[in-house]
């Protein structure tokens, strides 16, 4: 694959965060070093770096997808307030595929899970309504 050099600003500007920004929120910050740079790069790039495994790409189910620079696996909490997705700290569950794959007559090689609840500051927030 040929060097971009704004593909490696938006790998860049995720792996500096943890907030899981949208697509529209990387154009804005990237716009800033370089106006030049169009939405439809961004989302081509976005596509790819996640295709080679480079980032996540996080689909909440409603709303627009989120992406991490963080490729180790880990989960997320998306919450049903503010519409925040969340790192979740928590030891590894791989296990489940083996609970999974105990009465299934295939090969269970993975999983997808997801996390739903309130952020921290909904939660508060939430309390003294």
């Amino acid at each position: 694959m040929k060097y971009s050099r704004q593909r490696e600003s938006i790998k860049n500007f995720l792996i500096s965060r943890c907030d899981h920004p949208t697509a529209e929120t990387i154009y804005e910050n990237i716009r800033l070093e370089n106006p030049n740079i169009s939405l439809g790069t961004v989302y081509r790039n976005l596509s790819l770096l996640s295709d080679i495994g480079e980032i996540q790409k996080i689909s909440p189910g409603t709303g627009p997808d989120r992406f991490d620079g963080n490729t180790a696996p880990h989960y997320h909490l998306f919450c049903k307030e503010c519409g925040g997705v969340f790192d979740l700290m928590m030891d590894n569950i791989d296990h489940i595929n083996t609970i999974a794959g105990a009465a299934f007559s295939g090969t269970v090689e993975g999983h997808v899970t997801h996390f739903y609840g309130l952020c921290p500051d909904c939660k508060k927030n939430k309390k003294k309504a």
